[in-house]
């Protein structure tokens, strides 16, 4: 009775303990700005709390373990993504056209699903646990079975949102692993930290009697062991990288990346003398840099960066570059006065362009019309359309609706929500964008830049600098386009390039190679940034082999998962026999 009574105590605390993690590991990632630096250390430790509820007490109620431990982990991920993700219910609500619970539904729905990653986890440590008695051996499993848990929730539900390691794009000594690993690595490292601090807790708060394993192992942890040595090593890489500062990247080249700051919500026909106002704001904004001065920010908007000047030289000079965000711009591939207006963009700014706008193609299979695109349109400078990349990752419910047919209630958060068509060709990731030093250029739009496997074979083809195109404006001042921004950066890290990161609203930027944001211009206004960058063609390790750190966890998870599945399996034949 007493005991049974001790375990009820005890149960409130798991529940409460997985509640906690899931607040902890809001705070590394940005809420409803730009992150403080110093926020990137509750990942070091925000995941012990729900390590602790899930190995603490190995003894109780062993027939419902595996129920308990699943439950416990899935609720501690439905709290996250639900707090992470917020910003799904907000978008939907300003621009989805849907009933007044349904964004919520929808959030709620999102998170139920993604929070089965938790779930896993938790049910995974536990059966580790169970089959090999031993709690350190669980903990040891755990930043690879986190790990392969995170490149499942890439390539199986293609949601990598906020991925542990994003948390640390802002320390420099742990990013010193992003070009090896990917941002896999920088999870792995994370996990492992959080379970010495579960491990050591663990020890410590247990009752041993003198002489006993546990006895002598609680006494090298309060002393100078190679646990404390960790730790000190863990403190180091969590506080110290912060304020470390990678190597200066020179710049060589600039860009004119042009901030339109487009009413999302409006329909931006632009008839008549609309569009010629529009477009005469467009090239206003492509030529002015290059005859006045123009301020930006060193840094990231909102932070308190200081201002800054470029001045440019007493002698005419013309960008490498000059690009226009993803938008609602009425900017059509097969419309005659889009032609013409690049064209003449073109031949004001002696530069090639990198235009979003909807590419168009005959549906001749179906016989259905015309098929839409979501594209980046190349022009040279001359004027002429050299290339179009077609998006090949789609927002759900943004640009098309998942299960159309069965989910019907579904309407529409864009005015093109389902009508664009999902990109194909894989063989022109790099795209034919050439400068007068013929200088390479990779191009992916908005969603694409969570995809470090994808992002990264622009490098692996010849791109010398990452061109991100996106509107960001649908979600407003919430966590979502901060939150964008830094896993921009990590592609930046992951492959050592510059990246012009070009948006409707913002965050407009120029991000350098080990990606820190050089030169930003403030949200929320029209204007453009002369981005100053370089070229690199040197590659990475993770450039050329992509996810390899992240498959060997996944295939370790894996086969020590069957292992500890068929261990009780064969203890009963061998019993049997």
């Amino acid at each position: 009775m007493f005991y049974t009574r001790l375990c009820m105590r005890k149960s409130w605390k798991v529940w409460a303990a997985a509640v906690l993690s899931a607040g902890l590991l809001e705070l590394p990632f940005p809420l409803a700005g730009p992150m403080p630096p110093w926020r990137s250390v509750f990942a070091w430790f925000g995941l012990a709390p729900l390590l602790w509820a899930l190995l603490s007490n190995p003894e109780a109620d062993e027939r419902h373990s595996f129920r308990r431990a699943f439950s416990i982990a899935y609720l501690c991920g439905f709290l996250w993504y639900m707090g992470n993700c917020y910003w799904i219910r907000d978008t939907m609500s300003h621009y989805g056209d849907m009933p007044l619970f349904a964004p919520t539904l929808l959030l709620i729905g999102y998170s139920l699903v993604l929070g089965l990653y938790f779930g896993l986890f938790g049910l995974g440590l536990v059966l580790v646990r169970r089959a090999t008695g031993s709690v350190r051996w669980a903990l040891i499993f755990a930043p690879f079975l986190w790990t392969a848990l995170e490149l499942a929730a890439a390539r199986i539900t293609s949601v990598p949102w906020d991925q542990l390691g994003y948390s640390q794009v802002d320390n420099g000594l742990v990013m010193l692993l992003a070009p090896w690993t990917g941002v896999y690595g920088i999870s792995f490292v994370l996990v492992s930290a959080n379970a010495l601090s579960a491990w050591s807790y663990l020890v410590l708060s247990r009752p041993a009697i003198p002489g006993t394993r546990r006895w002598r192992l609680r006494t090298l942890l309060g002393g100078q062991t190679w646990v404390a040595f960790g730790g000190c090593l863990a403190w180091f890489l969590m506080v110290g990288g912060v304020w470390w500062n990678p190597p200066e990247a020179a710049p060589t080249a600039a860009a004119v990346l042009i901030q339109p700051n487009l009413d999302v919500g409006e329909a931006n026909n632009w008839q008549g003398a609309d569009w010629d106002r529009h477009i005469a704001e467009f090239t206003r904004l492509a030529t002015e840099p290059a005859t006045k001065d123009t301020t930006y920010i060193n840094g990231i908007p909102q932070t308190g960066a200081p201002l800054a000047e470029i001045v440019p030289p007493p002698y005419p000079t013309y960008p490498d570059l000059v690009a226009w965000p993803e938008s609602p711009a009425p900017f059509f591939g097969e419309d005659p006065r889009f032609k013409q207006a690049m064209r003449s963009i073109a031949a004001a700014t002696h530069a090639p362009l990198i235009v979003g706008g909807v590419g168009m193609d005959l549906d001749r299979e179906q016989d259905q019309g015309w098929r839409e695109y979501n594209s980046a349109f190349i022009i040279d400078a001359d004027g002429n359309q050299v290339g179009r990349y077609d998006k090949i990752h789609l927002v759900p419910f943004g640009e098309y609706i998942p299960f159309q047919n069965l989910l019907t209630f579904a309407h529409k958060l864009t005015g093109r929500v389902g009508l664009f068509t999902r990109g194909t060709d894989r063989n022109s990731y790099l795209l034919p964008v050439q400068n007068q030093g013929k200088n390479r250029y990779g191009v992916f739009i908005c969603y694409e830049a969570v995809f470090a496997d994808e992002v990264r074979l622009f490098a692996k083809h010849g791109a010398e600098v990452f061109v991100n195109i996106s509107d960001d404006g649908w979600y407003g001042d919430t966590s979502a386009p901060w939150q964008h921004l830094n896993m921009a950066r990590m592609r930046a890290i992951e492959n050592r390039r510059w990246l012009l990161r070009d948006t409707n609203s913002g965050v407009t930027a120029v991000i350098d190679p080990y990606g820190r944001v050089r030169q930003s211009i403030p949200r929320h206004q029209t204007g453009e940034l002369e981005a100053e960058f370089g070229f690199r063609n040197d590659l990475t390790f993770y450039t050329v082999h992509g996810d390899v750190f992240a498959w060997l966890c996944a295939v370790l998870s894996v086969g020590m998962v069957a292992w500890a599945v068929g261990r009780p399996l064969r203890r009963q034949a061998a019993c049997k026999n």
